[in-house]
């Protein structure tokens, strides 16, 4: 169980050692911080709390955590990420006031920034979770891959368009969940199993493409969260 917190930075490409070129995506990671650790007994749920992103202005109720926390950053974004009680690998720590979980070998206490070095390695699969670009209203066949109607037998009007909705008598109404036009994008979107290329203190490479847009929040976490 592994996650953390980043901004979308640039997408390039790089050559692996067989000089095939890959497609990758850079994600900056600071600054990301603990702010809480939550269980069962207390909250209901097992998470933690993330901050990411330095800010100037932020309510006071998120200056009240920051200061519990011994966060002297201010934080931009704060963000939940549940896992399951019953994992092993996940463990709750106390050393004397000090509060912590421990992921594996690494332990970390609330208040401590999280860094990718700690818990990512080059090769290992992750999925990304961001909110996807809005692309406005959009027809069927962008928005679903409709092939569209016939463009033989004078059919000039019918090239983009979704055919039949439904039948006329039986059961004479628009099912529920059909395909048609409608807003497309700005919604949250996750990306499977994409591998991890390099991993700094502050920053990450992810092959392939993630969501979202130059500067928007990601979230990266391993296939079993």
């Amino acid at each position: 169980m592994t996650a953390i917190l980043g901004e979308k930075n640039s997408q390039t490409q790089v050559f692996n050692a067989k000089g095939d070129r890959v497609p990758v995506t850079k994600i900056n990671t600071h600054p990301c911080f603990l702010v809480d650790i939550k269980w069962p007994e207390t909250t209901g749920t097992c998470a933690i709390q993330l901050g990411f992103g330095q800010t100037k202005n932020i309510a006071k109720s998120k200056v009240g955590q920051y200061n519990k926390a011994g966060i002297k950053t201010p934080l931009r974004h704060l963000k939940e990420i549940r896992f399951d009680p019953e994992n092993k690998k996940i463990q709750k720590i106390e050393d004397g006031k000090k509060v912590g979980i421990q992921i594996g070998e690494v332990k970390f206490f609330i208040g401590d920034e999280f860094k990718p070095s700690l818990l990512f390695k080059a090769g290992d699969i992750v999925k990304v979770s961001a909110k996807s670009k809005g692309k406005g209203f959009q027809g069927v066949v962008r928005r679903h891959k409709f092939a569209g109607g016939p463009r033989t037998h004078g059919q000039s009007d019918r090239e983009r368009a979704p055919g039949s909705i439904s039948s006329g008598t039986t059961p004479g109404r628009v099912p529920k969940g059909r395909r048609m036009a409608g807003r497309m994008g700005g919604g949250r979107a996750t990306i499977r199993n994409l591998k991890v290329v390099e991993v700094a203190d502050d920053s990450m490479t992810i092959s392939g493409l993630v969501p979202g847009a130059t500067g928007a929040i990601v979230e990266i976490r391993s296939n079993s969260l």
